[in-house]
């Protein structure tokens, strides 16, 4: 990334002070002066940059050996992939959405979506977008995964080309103040093979999450998480959280990862396999294996190491995550009390905590750096309906299409600088946070009603605190 931006790295990144055996480490910001407890988002993982590598910095106690696979997997991430069989570079394809993890997660953030830029499939070999489809029965379509692949090599058909139309409609704040929400509409056409008629398909398209925090994520306490699956019942609100068990190499887990939790780890293996065509290990079969154009088709046998992968999943886990910014702001304060006014803080909870057993990678290095931390993700990590309006009738394990896992927080208000767009919810519809909580229904519905009735100030405060996450 060149040595301009290692510099920034360390300009931004906060320091330790060593200190007697048993005790904690003080914790230096930027200036050299010992942190503010209320800006340290994750603990020892905090960084203090801003930029455009806000997302894309190395925890602090990345250092040594431990920076070197750090980057080695930071290039992994962010070099594209090529046809054929380059032994560092090549495996793309046949089918896949881009080509690298950076493509669509430009910075470790959300590429701006081609759904807004090109009205849904991208040109050029490159879509920032997933699109999950099956049967109105949810089984999947024959000649067809659970994923459509919209981009293909030279000489292999894409599985079909994904269009996009915006239906807008304006609305009122209680105090005559205007918004307005835009509802898309998902087409599918050019299919490879059997046409699917409309009526019998479901279309569920989601951009790229934001890759902040999560180690912490792969780190929590799944104590701490089935005690709020437990007690996140609050009738007099509507609302009641749930978490997600998934299958996974034979076992079950909780769901943590993914838009509605649908993951027990990072799916570094599987982003590989069905994202960039790359297969490997745990998916070594292309995604377009039994296709009828794959015949002739050159497969080039396991295309990355284990330990390549793993050097990704370090880099996911060691990325550091953005400090908490203007917390003496007396604007981002009363957002801070108009925040839990709105009863948020209910499902985007502020404090969680890590395990004291270090979690472990793909590949069975432990980190334990990542135990015993004090977190603010603002999230319960479990699943809630958020009414019809956002039903996409795709299920994952055992969230129905309602079901969506409540969206961390910490870093959304910098993803303007390290992405240059502020599209959010699942989908993206959502223009700016003030539509991403007016898109909020079902069980979020109180905290909508409630920002609606709160004066512009409070509103506008509420918006200038989650800015300073």
């Amino acid at each position: 990334m060149g040595m301009l931006w290692y510099v920034m790295v360390l300009i931004g990144a906060m320091t330790f002070v060593c200190c007697d055996k048993g005790e904690e480490p003080t914790i230096l910001d930027q200036y050299g002066n010992e942190a503010d407890p209320a800006t340290l988002s994750a603990g020892t993982s905090t960084v203090y940059g801003t930029g455009v590598t806000a997302y894309d910095s190395p925890a602090p106690w990345v250092t040594g050996a431990l920076e070197t696979r750090f980057y080695q997997g930071d290039a992994l991430y962010d070099n594209p992939r090529v046809s054929g069989d380059d032994p560092l570079q090549g495996g793309k394809g046949p089918l896949y959405a881009g080509s690298s993890c950076g493509s669509c997660h430009a910075n470790a953030g959300r590429s701006y979506p081609t759904l807004y830029s090109q009205g849904g499939t991208g040109t050029g070999g490159f879509s920032s977008h997933l699109i999950y489809i099956t049967k109105k029965n949810g089984a999947f379509f024959r000649n067809y995964g659970r994923v459509l692949h919209d981009q293909a090599i030279t000489g292999v058909e894409p599985e079909g080309r994904l269009s996009v139309t915006y239906t807008e409609k304006t609305y009122q704040f209680h105090d005559g103040e205007s918004y307005s929400l835009l509802t898309p509409t998902y087409t599918i056409t050019e299919w490879y093979a059997d046409d699917i008629a409309p009526e019998d398909l479901i279309i569920d398209v989601r951009i790229p999450l934001r890759h902040v925090g999560m180690g912490q994520m792969m780190a929590l306490d799944p104590t701490e998480l089935e005690e709020l699956a437990r007690r996140s019942n609050y009738p007099e609100y509507g609302i009641s959280g749930r978490l997600n068990y998934v299958q996974e190499r034979g076992k079950t887990y909780i769901g943590i990862s993914g838009n509605k939790a649908q993951h027990a780890d990072l799916t570094v293996e599987l982003g590989f396999s069905s994202d960039l065509g790359v297969t490997n290990d745990r998916y070594p079969l292309e995604v377009a294996e039994g296709q009828s154009q794959m015949i002739g088709y050159s497969h080039y046998g396991i295309q990355i190491s284990t330990q390549d992968m793993e050097n990704v999943d370090f880099y996911l886990h060691a990325l550091g995550v953005p400090a908490r910014r203007d917390v003496d702001d007396p604007v981002v304060q009363q957002g801070e009390k108009a925040f839990y006014r709105a009863r948020c803080d209910l499902c985007h909870v502020p404090t969680l905590h890590t395990r004291a057993d270090a979690p472990a990678l793909l590949n069975g290095t432990r980190l334990p750096w990542l135990a015993s931390q004090t977190i603010h993700p603002y999230s319960d990590f479990l699943l809630h309906d958020m009414g019809p309006e956002l039903d996409s009738h795709y299920t994952s394990g055992l969230a129905l299409g309602c079901e969506w896992r409540t969206t961390p927080l910490w870093g959304i208000g910098l993803q303007k600088k390290v992405n240059q767009h502020t599209y959010f919810l699942h989908d993206g519809r959502a223009r700016n946070l003030i539509e991403a909580i007016m898109w909020h229904g079902g069980e979020g519905a109180v905290s909508r009603e409630l920002f609606a009735r709160m004066s512009k100030d409070d509103r506008d405060a509420l918006i200038r605190f989650l800015e300073s996450l």
